[in-house]
């Protein structure tokens, strides 16, 4: 008994100094990586030395171990090193790695590919260690070695579809652009929910317009060749939205409603779009086809507001705006109403209808009694009530009663707090303090909203705000800003001829003010609303070369190119001008539109016209 006691005894004992040991060294594999981190690798490769004896040890210093020993170009010794740990670990797929990238560092190429290509006829039957192996290479800067591995996989299993998005990613790594999206659509074909995944990447990774019209090439290809793959068409949707090629998105947009029988929904959607980027002709085509096709269907309402709505658009954008064409909205607005009755819809028709009655036509009394009527009808919800009386709210203060205004536009913060309505009442608010020449109540207001979830809000907000800094830190008396505030009620009430006067008294009042361009841009924006299109370009264009360093410029310089471009017809100095622009800012807010143009007006899109599209869309159905 006593002889059975004392050897449990030494057995344990036995143990506990072992881990005791093994915990030393523990300790000391941490104190080694801490000189490893800090530079010293001498102090380091002396603890390393050591405690790669215990193989019990190895998993916690052997990259860093590894690493010393090739930048110390100790070959010999990493050959041994690596041979014993290959030995014992037969299965352990890094240490047979790294034997390759060490014959690789050592500058013997062919011998390190020769190893390579042996252990890919390994691997290559494993896609778990394939992808391993992939990823070993790319963290080792060998990304040319990562995708031969990735290859022999799949020509092993015979299987293109197999890792698609690692390719996708060496290649972006490699910026070979071509095959990474060949490889994203590889992925994006296998399961149609990668769409927003693929689109995302897309997205970020490719910044140049060369590069998105290379991938729409693709993209037509694929879908002539696999016309029943909804995902290409998806995304010939998304990059023609990209480019704002928006008849384009339709064209595909229209088979998908075809082929899925979805009543012109997908084509309704892109006419949103069209509309919102104001490109009106197309979205009029839009909404006249759904019209026309999907007479029965749910989205026959909002295509006969809609197709309204952009004429209405289009109208109030071509100079100078006929009255008799607004008579004509307000008709179409009257028919649209009285066939389908009182519902969501036609409340928003009646909306439009009393703000064309409002500013367009001065019949003010009609406008207020329609918006007020949408204001007390029970089915209205929230949203129509409070866009009504914002715009009640505007009509006041077109009427010279500013306080009815307030307190409109108070009731709909109230009721509508945090939401965009909500805060664009409180810019409203803010415009209207500033009207007034009470400044500091408007930034208070302004200094609110630049923090609003809307970017336009924000942006809107934070342009007023800066406006009126910049205009009165040097300005005691305020004179010249609240001239300035006048001058821009004046045109919000469309008394275009009182702000004229008063524009060029104040520009020979303050002769050389920081708000001279500001003054030029506002009797541009006139000059081209009345039709006089040749003083518009003068005005702009002396803001363009005598303020060329203000905020101004390249919004005047982009206005130049599209009154060529839309109003003089005068297509080859708008392209010329275009071209330059994207030269000339880069960073400006308006280059993707810029370059729509340009490249409509260079002839880029003449190769895909309408009836070649036609033909992409029979071919989807």
């Amino acid at each position: 008994m006593k002889n059975i006691l004392y050897g449990i005894f030494s057995i344990c004992l036995l143990l506990l100094t072992s881990n005791t040991g093994f915990s030393q060294n523990e300790v000391d594999a941490q104190l080694a990586n801490a000189y490893y981190s800090k530079g010293d690798f001498d102090k380091a490769m002396l603890m390393y030395e050591k405690l790669v004896k215990d193989y019990r040890n190895v998993p916690l210093v052997h990259n860093n171990y590894l690493f010393i020993l090739i930048e110390e170009e100790e070959f010999g010794t990493i050959n041994k090193y690596l041979k014993q740990l290959v030995k014992r670990y037969p299965q352990n797929i890094y240490y047979r790695l790294d034997m390759g990238y060490a014959k690789y560092k050592e500058g013997k190429e062919d011998e390190s590919r020769k190893f390579f290509n042996t252990l890919f006829s390994s691997v290559k039957k494993d896609v778990f260690k394939s992808r391993l192996t992939a990823e070993y290479l790319v963290n080792k800067q060998l990304p040319k070695l990562a995708i031969d591995i990735l290859r022999q996989s799949r020509a092993f299993y015979k299987d293109e579809s197999m890792h698609t998005l690692e390719m996708a990613n060496i290649y972006r790594i490699m910026g070979e652009k071509e095959k990474m999206v060949e490889e994203y659509l590889n992925f994006v074909i296998q399961n149609p929910s990668n769409l927003d995944y693929v689109q995302t990447s897309l997205q970020n990774l490719l910044t140049e317009s060369e590069e998105l019209e290379a991938l729409e090439g693709l993209l037509y290809e694929k879908v002539q060749q696999h016309p029943t793959e909804e995902v290409y068409a998806q995304l010939l949707i998304w990059v023609n939205l990209q480019q704002q090629n928006f008849y384009g998105a339709f064209v595909q947009a229209k088979a998908i409603d075809r082929r899925k029988k979805t009543q012109g929904t997908r084509s309704l959607d892109i006419g949103f779009i069209a509309l919102k980027n104001k490109d009106y002709d197309t979205a009029i085509k839009i909404f006249s086809y759904v019209i026309e096709k999907y007479p029965k269907s749910i989205n026959y309402r909002r295509s006969r507001m809609y197709l309204i709505k952009a004429y209405e658009e289009k109208v109030k954008t071509t100079y100078p705006v006929q009255l008799d064409d607004i008579r004509s909205l307000v008709a179409d607005y009257g028919k649209f109403i009285d066939e389908l009755g009182a519902n969501r819809t036609t409340l928003e028709a009646m909306r439009n209808k009393a703000l064309l009655h409002a500013f367009y036509l001065d019949e003010k009394d009609s406008a207020v009694q329609i918006l007020n009527r949408i204001i007390a009808t029970p089915r209205a919800n929230r949203a129509i009530k409070s866009k009504s009386k914002l715009n009640l709210g505007d009509i006041y203060l077109l009427m010279d009663q500013p306080w009815e205004s307030t307190l409109l536009y108070a009731q709909v913060e109230k009721t509508e707090k945090d939401n965009p309505i909500g805060y664009e009442a409180k810019l409203k608010n803010a415009k209207l303090s500033y009207y007034k020449g009470e400044f500091s109540l408007a930034e208070e207001h302004l200094d609110i909203l630049k923090q609003a979830t809307t970017r336009k809000i924000s942006n809107d907000a934070i342009a007023l705000s800066l406006l009126i800094k910049d205009n009165i830190a040097l300005d005691s008396t305020e004179e010249a800003m609240q001239s300035y505030a006048t001058i821009e009620l004046l045109l919000f009430q469309h008394k275009e001829e009182e702000a004229i006067e008063a524009l060029h008294a104040m520009q020979s009042k303050f002769e050389g003010h920081s708000l001279t361009d500001e003054l030029l841009w506002l009797e541009a924006d006139i000059m081209q609303k009345e039709g006089d299109f040749d003083k518009a370009v003068n005005l702009l264009k002396k803001i363009v070369e005598e303020y060329d360093y203000d905020v101004l410029s390249d919004d005047a310089y982009f206005r130049i190119a599209e009154i060529y471009d839309k109003h003089l017809d005068d297509k080859k100095e708008a392209k010329r001008i275009y071209e330059d622009f994207l030269k000339k800012y880069p960073g400006s807010v308006y280059v993707a539109e810029a370059r729509k143009r340009f490249r409509t007006l260079r002839g880029d899109f003449e190769n895909k016209s309408e009836e070649q599209n036609d033909n992409i869309k029979d071919r989807l159905n």
